[in-house]
């Protein structure tokens, strides 16, 4: 792929997007004889800003439009829908269309670690990469964690890591991606309304290992009803399975003893640490740190790296990220918490200590009842805000937990508060997307942090 030339159409104008125009368009500025076109069918002030850069480089980009021209190949971004007239316009053309992580595979001389599943990725990726970086390697975080992976891939030697968090929608559109360790974290009801089908979710969350072959592992959390099945299923394949559990035993596997993070190799017993050392919380945190030095040993770390890497490594930005104190109460910014299943992994990361939960956003056609029924036997109270509070609302009929409607995040900040208790904590772990009121999960925990420092600078 370093190599080729051609007429290269990318699809989104977004980050990922981006990256691959601009890949294509340093192919160029060395002599590569590449076209780049690129075709976005929105538009605004942040899409007319990156067209114009990438015009002034020599591409041809258009943007409020879906008609797309024929081309070599096509690069698509994950936020275009499958059946969206965009892509439907795409295959027709009859091109190859690729995601930009099979794009970085092509690119990359480094061997990979791909890492998925509805819930924990960013947290066991960036856990990965710590812990291969503590053990000697020159590891690099790439996919929906960090820089997009094509700048990644094309800037990283074949001495260095690719550690990639891919989605499901990225691995729909790759083909030959063969990741040297293949993780798959969970599987539960998620992108329903871009999938379909969790059937059809989870097949393309086992495109994960579709490419694997004998030499090659696969990290697989056998606690989780979604992702369990795949372990015999990828271990008759002839590639190593490394069973991670909390709470079973399995041979080669990642488990915990007591309170003791274990690797098992050969029936030998290697102990970790002890779960309060960990710097992240959680049960669910407990299964990616197992995940995650499961997934670094077999791609060669020590034992001493891994010990330190798991007692050093500490929260990434809005995963369970204390946001600040005000008033006494503690607030947490989980606004990666997309889905509902995200949503019952925070609530027993605080023991028995009292919880005000924040929820909403947009749904992606997830039913929120056994949300509500999870929040409503954990939380003192709901604070419910953006387009899904009225779903919501229905959701908690006749639960037995205070709720409370906001217009806005600011206001559901100011709401929590007031329902809110000496030494309670405020959980931010909105169970949906952002993008009714904000750009990304990013933002909108970014912008309660900003309303959490306020309210602490109000209380004194």
């Amino acid at each position: 792929m370093r190599d080729w030339e051609g007429h290269l159409l990318v699809l989104g104008l977004g980050i990922s997007g981006e990256a691959a125009a601009a890949w294509a368009l340093e192919r160029v500025e060395a002599g590569a004889s590449i076209r780049v076109s690129v075709v976005d069918s929105g538009g605004g002030e942040v899409l007319e800003r990156r067209a114009r850069a990438l015009r002034a480089r020599g591409a041809e980009v258009t943007l409020g439009v879906e008609r797309v021209p024929p081309a070599d190949l096509i690069v698509a971004s994950p936020g275009i829908h499958p059946h969206s007239p965009l892509m439907n316009a795409a295959r027709a053309t009859g091109a190859a269309v690729i995601s930009e992580i099979e794009l970085a595979y092509r690119v990359s001389t480094a061997p990979w670690v791909a890492i998925t599943g509805t819930n924990g990725k960013t947290t066991t990726t960036a856990l990965v990469t710590h812990l291969l970086r503590e053990a000697g390697y020159a590891a690099e975080p790439a996919g929906n964690i960090g820089p997009a992976a094509v700048s990644v891939a094309a800037e990283l030697g074949a001495a260095g890591v690719i550690v990639a968090e891919v989605s499901s929608f990225q691995l729909m559109l790759s083909e030959r991606l063969h990741p040297r360790v293949a993780v798959l974290l969970n599987i539960t009801p998620d992108h329903l309304d871009y999938h379909g089908t969790l059937e059809a979710y989870a097949g393309e969350k086992a495109k994960v290992f579709a490419n694997q072959q004998p030499g090659d592992t696969a990290v697989i959390d056998v606690d989780d009803a979604g992702s369990a099945p795949f372990a015999d299923a990828v271990a008759a394949t002839g590639v190593e399975v490394r069973r991670v559990s909390r709470f079973t035993r399995h041979a080669r596997g990642a488990y915990l003893r007591g309170e003791m993070l274990v690797l098992d190799e050969g029936g030998v017993e290697h102990e970790l640490i002890n779960v309060a050392g960990l710097g992240i919380r959680g049960d669910h945190n407990v299964s990616n740190a197992l995940a995650a030095a499961a997934c670094a040993r077999a791609f060669g770390a020590d034992l001493s790296a891994l010990r330190e890497g798991l007692r050093s490594f500490r929260p990434i930005a809005h995963r369970l990220e204390p946001a600040g104190i005000a008033g006494g109460v503690e607030f947490f910014n989980d606004s990666k918490a997309t889905n509902p299943d995200a949503v019952f992994k925070a609530l027993t990361a605080f023991g028995d200590r009292p919880l005000v939960v924040m929820l909403g956003g947009r749904n992606k056609g997830v039913s929120m009842r056994p949300l509500a029924e999870a929040v409503s036997g954990r939380a003192r109270a709901a604070v419910l805000f953006g387009e899904a509070a009225g779903e919501l609302s229905e959701a908690f009929a006749g639960l037995p937990i205070d709720t409370y409607h906001a217009k806005d995040l600011a206001d559901a900040v100011e709401l929590a508060r007031k329902a809110s208790h000496l030494g309670d904590v405020v959980l931010l772990s909105p169970g949906c997307t952002s993008f009714d009121e904000f750009s990304g999960y990013e933002q909108r925990g970014s912008r309660f942090k900003e309303l959490v420092a306020l309210a602490a600078t109000e209380a004194g």
